[in-house]
């Protein structure tokens, strides 16, 4: 989950390294250094954030112009300066950053003592850099060769980028199950974990594929497999604005996240979705839509966010294509023995596209014939790559590690595809199709409506900012939204929360509900509003204070809650849309009012690549 800048061309190097890890730090931030090359290797490195590093290096010798760089996600070892990266050689030649886990860096690491060698660090990473000097000291081969050969007995995951004091016109990269990205100017190269560091200086990129090496060398670019074949570098355009990677006048990424939801969701639909003549083009998956009609079942499979998403297409698919539909946690998924075959579809959803747990949620699947489409927003990644077809959601960059509008444009995609099924399968009569077309249009329109409660929400925010629990509660399609409630506000301000189903409340939450209880009821106008009503009811009696994110026009709920917050009615299935807003402005609010790092959460990273 780490992330990896490299540089090497007639630049100075540590200025591109600074600013492309400080737009990588979503990746991880619990310490961050630099490798320069000019004659000597020089290592600066520093727990804490970039900014850290950059006050640490500010008065030590930064000519150069070939560098990597990494800010670290711990994982082997405790966040602090020696665990960070870089590491270098024992000879003190090499030095290597690397995101991912070598699962079998105990045994190396018993070998090299035996031979001699020491390390500093608990880290794996210093291992693996010290097993490729071994060989290449030790074998009559090049330093290509010999990283190569040590990709080959090494077990695990990882992105590395690796430079010689000996050879200063030498860069080497290699990506297993962690995703690199080698950019290509003009007389430079650039890598980095993804395109955010690249595009300031060009567009034009190499997406490595699993066990692939690149060697930048003599300002030329080769490309080979661990099987020591050579590959056409396949270059392809980035198409980003710097602008996206950018707070745009905003205090936060998330804000500016959030309130970019009118745009990332109308870019969804844009060029799919045409009402006035009762079509929806998803050119991703046209090739298997057959395939998705005539399933036995379909099987979702994500984490976090994207497995709430998948919740509510659940609740879609099932309702409108009658098709069985189950949701899996990519976690479990793969370390279990599930029950799969040809007549199965799995859909695998990644804001990243470079999920550990999902790609390999994928792989276990695909080897058993199902057919595997994915729904993510980063063009080439590896689950982009690894399914057969799918759709992106075309939401932007997302930078704040709390997804936002990853969850809105992935649950437009899958209503899209929903409603696609539905309508050639003849389960969705065609009124009811085209009123649905024309409600999801307008969705942009009323998710901006929604966003005009913000300062009501702020103001309900410092009532509650200092409660230590928080329970959220819907029914039907708006209970995964209340589990993604709850799971932004643990993620970013540290309070306990909890979602559930409202009529589970009796099966054990209701004992938690006194007068400091703040209760966040998702209680919009459907089918079954009576029912939560006396939901609310219930909680009242118990002196609860409730929060009720209610449609326009609501006169019953006003009556028994503490606040209620009116956003715009809709159809029931396109609900979560439009009531996820005002919780992800709660969130962020209170967040801020507690003092919390909004945008880098401790703990977390925003892609995790590694298991």
């Amino acid at each position: 989950m780490c992330g990896i800048v490299g540089y090497i061309g007639k630049k100075e190097a540590y200025p591109v390294i600074v600013k492309g890890l400080q737009r990588l730090e979503y990746r991880g931030y619990d310490s961050a250094g630099v490798a320069l090359l000019n004659g000597d290797l020089n290592i600066y490195k520093k727990k804490g954030k970039v900014v850290d590093l950059h006050e640490f290096a500010k008065d030590k010798d930064l000519s150069s112009t070939v560098g990597i760089g990494h800010t670290r996600w711990a994982t082997h070892g405790e966040p602090n300066d020696v665990n960070a990266h870089p590491h270098t050689s024992q000879s003190g030649k090499l030095a290597m950053i690397h995101n991912g886990i070598i699962e079998n860096y105990a045994a190396l690491k018993t070998d090299l003592l035996k031979k001699g060698y020491s390390f500093q660090s608990d880290t794996d990473s210093e291992v693996f850099i010290n097993f490729i000097e071994d060989i290449y000291i030790n074998t009559d081969v090049d330093l290509a060769e010999a990283v190569r050969l040590a990709l080959t007995k090494v077990v695990g995951a990882y992105a590395i980028a690796i430079i010689s004091l000996d050879d200063p016109t030498l860069m080497i990269a290699a990506r297993k199950g962690s995703p690199l990205v080698v950019g290509i100017g003009k007389d430079e190269f650039f890598l980095a974990s993804d395109a955010t560091p690249i595009i300031e200086y060009t567009n034009e990129v190499v997406y490595l594929d699993d066990q692939e090496i690149a060697i930048i060398k003599d300002n030329s670019l080769t490309i080979k497999n661990i099987e020591d074949v050579e590959l056409k570098p396949y270059i392809q355009t980035v198409d980003m604005e710097l602008e996206a990677i950018e707070k745009g006048g905003y205090d936060h990424f998330m804000l500016k996240e959030i309130f970019e939801q009118p745009k990332s969701i109308g870019d969804c639909l844009r060029g799919r979705l045409k009402s006035n003549e009762g079509k929806l083009v998803l050119g991703g998956i046209n090739d298997y839509v057959n395939k998705i009609m005539n399933a036995d079942r379909i099987l979702i499979v994500a984490c976090g966010t994207s497995w709430h998403a998948g919740l509510v297409a659940e609740y879609i698919f099932e309702e409108f294509c009658r098709i069985p539909v189950e949701v899996e946690y990519a976690s479990e998924f793969r370390y279990r023995n599930p029950v799969v075959s040809e007549k199965d579809v799995v859909i695998a959803i990644s804001q990243s596209g470079e999920t550990a747990d999902t790609l390999a949620a994928i792989s276990l699947a695909k080897s058993r014939g199902a057919t595997i489409l994915g729904v993510c927003n980063v063009v080439g990644s590896s689950i982009a790559r690894a399914t057969h077809a799918g759709s992106y959601t075309h939401a932007g960059p997302e930078i704040g590690v709390a997804s936002t509008k990853a969850f809105t444009a992935q649950i437009s995609v899958l209503t899209m595809m929903a409603l696609m099924i539905a309508q050639k399968k003849g389960t969705l009569s065609e009124r009811d199709y085209h009123n649905l077309l024309v409600e999801l249009e307008s969705i942009p329109d009323k998710v901006a409506k929604a966003l005009d409660l913000n300062a009501q929400i702020e103001y309900i925010s410092e009532i509650y900012k200092d409660a230590t629990n928080f329970l959220y509660l819907g029914r039907g399609y708006n209970f995964p939204v209340a589990l993604e409630g709850a799971l932004k506000l643990k993620e970013i301000s540290y309070i306990h929360a909890e979602g559930y189903p409202a009529a589970e409340m009796k099966h054990g939450p209701i004992a938690l509900i006194d007068e400091n209880m703040p209760v966040v009821f998702i209680a919009t106008h459907d089918s079954s509003y009576e029912k939560i009503v006396s939901n609310i009811q219930e909680v009242k009696a118990r002196k609860g204070q409730v929060i009720a994110i209610v449609s326009e026009g609501d006169t019953e709920i006003p009556k028994m809650a503490d606040h209620v917050i009116e956003v715009p009615h809709t159809h029931d299935a396109l609900m979560p849309l439009i009531a996820v807003i005002p919780q992800q402005l709660l969130s962020y609010h209170i967040a801020v009012m507690r003092g919390c790092n909004v945008d880098q959460p401790r703990n977390l990273a925003k892609s995790v690549t590694v298991e």
